[in-house]
């Protein structure tokens, strides 16, 4: 696969891949999320990314439905920490419409006050469904506390007593502030021409106004961190991070590698050893998420609560193991396919392929192709490995997070009960 990178006259990146030959996949994102948000207008970059899909200049949302529908297609959009993005997906003989689309709901919304008070209900919505979520609720609870009064730790969705109050005049001021150039960056991908491309953003996006670039600070250094939330029932869910490294560090082959060892899939340490071996959860596994300036590893859990510190305890003692053994046979061969396997199941998808170049050039700056990011996994060695989880899996970056019955015995955890050094 190969990647075209240019910038409009304007200095707009533009990011091709035209490898696939039967759908189109546009997507304009912005380099604006929840961590650019304080506390008066938490959220605010999730409500916007809802409002723009009432009305444009020239479109009803009724009208945008129909007309990317009717093209075989659909339009969308997301909000994370450091971007909002908006993409339009259609057939190949159809994607003049997914460029007019995207480029509409993000260059002229209209953002009237009675479709922002209808779409805060629905926000308001979205968000007591996913409070009322346990297993999603928990990541957001051990983001607060891996990140301890960092913006990192601010949730996409933001708090129901901070979205309530705001104004359609607040989003137009967030918008006509944030999505202006340079924080502008345009995608595509599937049957897709990039001196088309290039061409349909320099006569599309380049008129938009210039502004002031988004200056981010890092987490810098958080102390170690237990945090437990109360909710009803017997049932806990548990996430245990470790603080990490940023998108663009040397490590993240490695650290993805150490990752999937221990919390990938049914073969992992943590699902063999806490849940097959010794039935002491339902689920459990981790993930890694980066960020432009920081980063994380996180196992998740959800147990019966006479299970739940066993649980925890058998997690640390599987992760100490790691550290002080070793990697058994086969085992960093197994987790690169399973990576490899992962991410070419992922590129059987367009959107996918445009949400990878996105994210990746969002937070780094970078437009890799996909080879290339294997190239780094299949080059990960054995001690890239170990190096990364005794730099990482230290009590120093530790953060424990519980959501459930505040029981005695878990009122008293102390992070440093925890022997990882």
């Amino acid at each position: 696969m190969e990647l075209f990178f240019e910038r409009t006259e304007s200095g707009i990146p533009v990011i091709v891949d035209n490898s696939s030959k039967d759908t189109a996949v546009f997507m304009t994102a912005v380099g604006t999320g929840s961590r650019d948000e304080d506390e008066r207008i938490g959220g605010i970059s999730h409500l916007l990314e809802h409002v723009v899909f009432r009305a444009t200049k020239s479109r009803s949302s009724f009208q945008m439905s129909k007309e990317i529908e009717g093209a075989g297609g659909e339009l969308n959009a997301f909000t994370s920490k450091e971007m909002t993005a908006f993409y339009s997906a259609t057939i190949r003989e159809t994607s003049d419409v997914a460029k007019e689309m995207v480029a509409d709901v993000f260059m002229n919304p209209l953002l009237l006050p009675a479709d922002t008070e209808l779409e805060k209900k629905i926000v308001l919505q979205e968000i007591s469904m996913w409070e009322n979520d346990p297993e999603s609720y928990i990541h957001s609870i051990l983001a607060e506390t891996l990140w301890n009064g960092h913006p990192l730790a601010n949730n996409e969705a933001g708090k129901s007593s901070v979205v309530s109050e705001m104004t359609s005049d607040d989003l137009r001021e967030y918008y006509e502030e944030r999505y202006v150039r340079p924080n502008i960056a345009v995608f595509a991908a599937g049957a897709v021409n990039h001196k088309e491309t290039v061409k349909w953003v320099n006569e599309t996006f380049d008129k938009m106004n210039e502004g002031k670039k988004i200056i981010r600070s890092g987490p810098g250094t958080i102390k170690p961190e237990y945090r437990i939330i109360q909710r009803k029932g017997d049932h806990v869910y548990t996430g245990i991070g470790f603080r990490s490294y940023s998108a663009d560090h040397k490590d993240i082959p490695a650290l993805t590698v150490l990752n999937a060892i221990l919390g990938s899939g049914m073969s992992s340490r943590l699902f063999q050893n806490v849940r097959e071996e010794k039935a002491l959860v339902y689920s459990v596994y981790s993930t890694v998420e980066q960020n432009s300036d920081a980063g994380s590893l996180a196992a998740y859990m959800s147990s019966t609560e006479e299970n739940v510190m066993e649980a925890i305890n058998t997690s640390i003692s599987t992760i100490r193991k790691f550290k002080d053994e070793g990697m058994t046979d086969g085992e960093m061969q197994r987790a690169k396919n399973l990576i490899k396997g992962a991410t070419a199941r992922q590129l059987e998808s367009t959107s996918m392929k445009v949400y990878r170049m996105a994210r990746k050039f969002m937070l780094t700056g970078v437009a890799e192709p996909v080879e290339k990011s294997i190239e780094k996994i299949n080059a990960v060695t054995e001690e890239d490995i170990m190096r990364v989880a005794s730099d990482i899996l230290r009590n120093k970056n530790l953060a424990l997070a519980i959501y459930g019955p505040k029981n005695k015995e878990l009122k008293n955890i102390k992070i440093d009960q925890f022997d990882l050094s």
